[in-house]
């Protein structure tokens, strides 16, 4: 009698989170998005740079749903948003610039609420567990949000993101306004969702913090792909390059 093995065949590479191929999208009959071609992996933080205009904030509203692409093909973690967006947006955080929270609740009470709109109940030490992995001092778990900072703001965004436990994590401008240390402390979040596996798209004009944190950067211009650099070595980025690239993306 022979017996036969079964070979370890390798597994298959894991699709990307999110993906836009070939995109062309825009509001009414003005084209925003020509051409677009993007994909974000698990566990990746992709940084979109570009000037005001070029279709940052459009991508991202194509993910969510938000815009219908006229052409092309549009994927969150393989929900189509066009078809299916609420099945899309449950499998994102959206962080945008200014975050919207509940001013009269605390932010333990902003975290436990807008899980139960999403359909999730979580306990209140597993909360406080989210707040305080996201850096938010205890003190704070407590109090009304309405005099909290932008940052401390994020960091309850985040603790929703971990608890959540969501695919894919989008970010308008994320650091706009933060201070260098405050800037230095988001960028340890984000570190902290790679490792889970979420995949970040961030876009922004904070060059030198994308270059700290993105493990891709990639300059739209015209509604399309125009460059994108990969971290590479200890020193991650060439910045001198990638200030070149903006200069010519802004002009």
């Amino acid at each position: 009698m022979t017996i036969t093995h079964p070979r370890n065949e390798p597994s298959p590479p894991p699709a990307p989170i999110l993906e836009a191929d070939g995109v062309q999208a825009g509001y009414g009959a003005a084209p925003v998005l020509s051409a677009l071609t993007l994909r974000v992996w698990p566990g990746e933080i992709y940084a979109l740079l570009g000037a005001n205009g070029a279709g940052k904030t459009t991508t991202l509203s194509l993910f969510l749903g938000f815009v219908t692409p006229g052409c092309g093909r549009v994927r969150v973690n393989r929900v189509d948003p066009a078809q299916d967006p609420a099945g899309a947006r449950r499998q994102i955080a959206y962080i945008p610039e200014n975050v919207a929270l509940y001013e009269h609740l605390s932010a333990r009470e902003n975290v436990a609420y807008l899980l139960s709109l999403a359909g999730q109940q979580e306990t209140t030490p597993a909360i406080d567990d989210a707040l305080q992995a996201a850096g938010l001092e205890p003190a704070a778990f407590g109090r009304r949000v309405a005099g909290f900072s932008k940052g401390m703001r994020q960091k309850v965004a985040i603790a929703l993101a971990l608890r959540r436990k969501v695919a894919a994590l989008l970010l308008d401008e994320p650091t706009s306004g933060l201070d260098p240390q405050a800037t230095a402390e988001f960028n340890r979040l984000l570190a902290l969702l790679r490792a889970q596996g979420v995949a970040t798209l961030m876009v922004t004009h904070d060059l030198l913090s994308a270059a700290d944190i993105a493990d891709r950067i990639g300059f739209i211009q015209s509604g399309r792909l125009a460059a994108e650099f990969v971290a590479q070595g200890p020193e991650r980025f060439d910045v001198r390059a990638l200030h070149q690239r903006y200069a010519q993306g802004a002009a």
